[in-house]
């Protein structure tokens, strides 16, 4: 595996499938959760009647911790887009980003009060394309980056480009890169929302829909919901907690070491991801186990020892002897939650170090007096030096690998081996699980084949697996991804679409059924899928398109009608609708849809392709002739596009 592809891993992004663009998110079987649910001396774990109240309710109580949490990274992990929430550079010498790979230029700037990106391509002095897009909201607390989110009508999107607060400079967004950038379509999923921002009010028939979200990660992502220790403080019945601990509400110093590290690697500790069969990404609390929602798999690689992703803390933690060997190193022995690293005394954390190894520990340094002088004469600057972040760009974070002797980082570029993949927060996850983490990293970001046969086995050795899920899931998966579309329609010949409630298994049914010609058997499955998830653009879109495939023009439209509704800026669904109305003569309306997709997608395909339909009916033909030309600058393998050029040559 090369150091290329391993800095892939991790990205906040988005992998295509076959024909469809969309983040893969395998979403659990709901019917499957595990009936019996272990116990805590903590009130607000298990009971389902405990409700999350909001900061604004804690604050009331707990002003004073309230206003120093709001001041760290978590505080300010979401906003709106505001000049005063923007830690970024707009100036024209630093604020202009070119994508070389696909040539696009990008340059965010403000209208007033109102934050835009604009993405440009130039010919010469000439403005050949242009696309200007509002930014709603800034991710990032600014102490390494800023992103941007924006809004279509509730369905949440990346923009493709970040401030880098350290370097103070704008790139291309994480994962956008080397040709992979994806503009303004990546997909802001639950997963991702999650953990860097509070609770959002979600809808659950969708992939990226919100009706509302919040602003900053709040107070009960680390204390589990308020609603019943509210009440009780209400009721005036108050609890003297230096003799005993309210039970009301979680209190993670008084959790085990294991339950502390828990809390915290729920976002600090970023891999692949595999949800427990019926949960969410809404199902943790504090003082639960994360194994009993997800497991998270990290690959592991011979000679990647000081190869890290910016949000591996808990995993490089593990790592380190300090750990191992103490039985009792958790987050919070070092960090206070509620006071931001800023403002932190470099001694606080050098207290954590003594508080095992002794004050003492400094006058034995076996490090020369000269070296140390120039490290501060601490433990933390030899031992967790800052290193780069191989999944985001120009930053540098302090590395939680505590050693004795960290590699120089000319050693650590060597990677020789790919050994698998490894959970850090379950030592014996289930083989089923870890089918679905080989699959999960597949599909995100490393598309080896050896990946995809490592889960084959592991499904393999869970032999009940099969007759135990309705669906057959895991291996319609497996088989979908190695492209084994006939293995995926003999699995889904004994069953019926009504009982899969797993969108992306009767998506990848539709779609096997549609690569092998059978359009009309694909149908009900992609309908399914749009049933499942009907606040799914894209789906919408593929199921339209298979309408359309069928004959059956007058529900398409009305699908594709819907789509628009949903997102006017869907590009498919505006060239699938100007394709219809062209057909329908309505010329017009066909031209304002096409050209609509063209500015949004100056390099679509299709629309390309349909554009210059359009013109060729209209006997506009050196405009034709432009399209082709360009659709095989981009796409030059495409032969619809080869032959409608040589039937042109003929026309004058």
């Amino acid at each position: 595996m090369s150091s290329r592809l391993l800095r892939k891993i991790l990205l906040f992004g988005a992998l295509f499938a076959v024909t469809l663009p969309a983040f893969f998110c395998n979403t659990p079987d709901k019917g499957s959760a595990a009936a019996d649910q272990p116990h805590s001396d903590w009130l607000n774990v298990y009971d389902t009647s405990a409700h999350y109240v909001g900061m604004d309710v804690c604050r009331g109580c707990h002003p004073g911790i309230y206003e120093t949490f709001m001041k760290t990274g978590m505080g300010q992990s979401f906003d709106h887009a505001t000049r005063d929430k923007s830690a970024a550079d707009f100036s024209p010498a630093h604020a202009i980003v070119y994508d070389t790979a696909l040539d696009y230029y990008y340059r965010p700037y403000w209208n007033n009060d109102t934050f835009y990106i604009m993405e440009y391509r130039l010919q010469g002095k000439d403005t050949t394309h242009k696309l200007v897009q509002q930014v709603n909201y800034v991710v990032g607390s600014g102490q390494h980056t800023n992103s941007h989110i924006f809004n279509v009508n509730g369905y949440l999107y990346q923009a493709p480009i970040t401030f880098y607060t350290q370097k103070q400079r704008w790139d291309l967004a994480p994962g956008f890169e080397k040709g992979a950038n994806s503009r303004f379509k990546r997909m802001i999923q639950l997963e991702c929302m999650s953990c860097h921002n509070s609770y959002p009010d979600f809808v659950t028939e969708s992939e990226n829909r919100y009706n509302k979200v919040m602003t900053g990660i709040n107070c009960e992502r680390c204390h589990g919901p308020g609603s019943l220790h509210v009440a009780a403080r209400q009721s005036g019945k108050p609890v003297d907690t230096s003799k005993t601990p309210d039970y009301t509400i979680v209190n993670p110093r008084r959790l085990s070491t294991e339950l502390q590290n828990n809390i915290c690697q729920r976002c600090h500790l970023q891999g692949i991801s595999v949800l427990n069969d019926g949960r969410s990404f809404f199902d943790f609390r504090p003082g639960m186990k994360l194994s009993e929602v997800m497991n998270v798999f990290m690959p592991d690689y011979e000679g990647a020892q000081d190869k890290m992703i910016m949000a591996s803390h808990v995993e490089r933690m593990k790592k380190s002897n300090c750990y191992v060997q103490s039985g009792k190193m958790s987050c919070i022995t070092c960090h206070d939650p509620h006071v931001s690293v800023k403002f932190t005394p470099r001694s606080k954390y050098i207290s954590a170090c003594e508080s095992c190894h002794g004050a003492a520990a400094k006058v034995q340094c076996n490090e020369s007096a000269s070296v140390r002088a120039t490290r501060s004469n601490d433990c933390i600057t030899c031992h967790m030096p800052r290193n780069g972040s191989i999944d985001i760009p120009h930053v540098a974070v302090t590395d939680h690998y505590i050693r004795r002797k960290p590699l120089a980082q000319e050693e650590a570029k060597k990677i020789t081996a790919f050994l698998g993949m490894k959970c850090y927060n379950n030592d014996n996850p289930d083989a089923i699980t870890r089918a679905r983490g080989f699959m999960e990293f597949y599909e995100r970001y490393a598309p080896s084949e050896g990946l995809l046969d490592s889960a084959l086995i592991y499904i393999n050795k869970q032999a009940d697996v099969e007759a135990s899920q309705k669906q057959n899931r895991d291996y319609i998966r497996l088989w979908y991804l190695k492209k084994d579309y006939a293995k995926v329609t003999g699995y889904a010949a004994t069953l019926k679409p009504a009982a899969i409630n797993d969108a992306w298994t009767a998506y990848r049914i539709g779609e096997a059924y549609y690569q092998t010609g059978q359009q009309p058997a694909a149908l009900p499955w992609y309908k399914r899928a749009t049933e499942i998830w009907k606040y799914s653009p894209d789906f919408q879109n593929k199921y339209g398109t298979c309408l359309l495939a069928t004959g059956n023009v007058a529900e398409a439209q009305k699908v594709f009608a819907f789509v628009l509704e949903q997102n006017r800026n869907h590009v498919s669904a505006c060239t699938n609708m100007g394709f219809i109305y062209m057909q329908q003569g309505a010329n017009t309306m066909a031209y304002d849809l096409l050209m609509r997709a063209n500015t949004l997608d100056p390099d679509h395909e299709q629309n390309l392709i349909n554009l210059a339909v359009w013109h060729y009916k209209n006997q506009q033909f050196p405009m034709a002739k432009k399209r082709l030309e360009h659709l095989l600058r981009k796409h030059p393998t495409n032969e619809q596009a080869k032959a409608m050029l040589l039937d042109l040559e003929g026309v004058r």
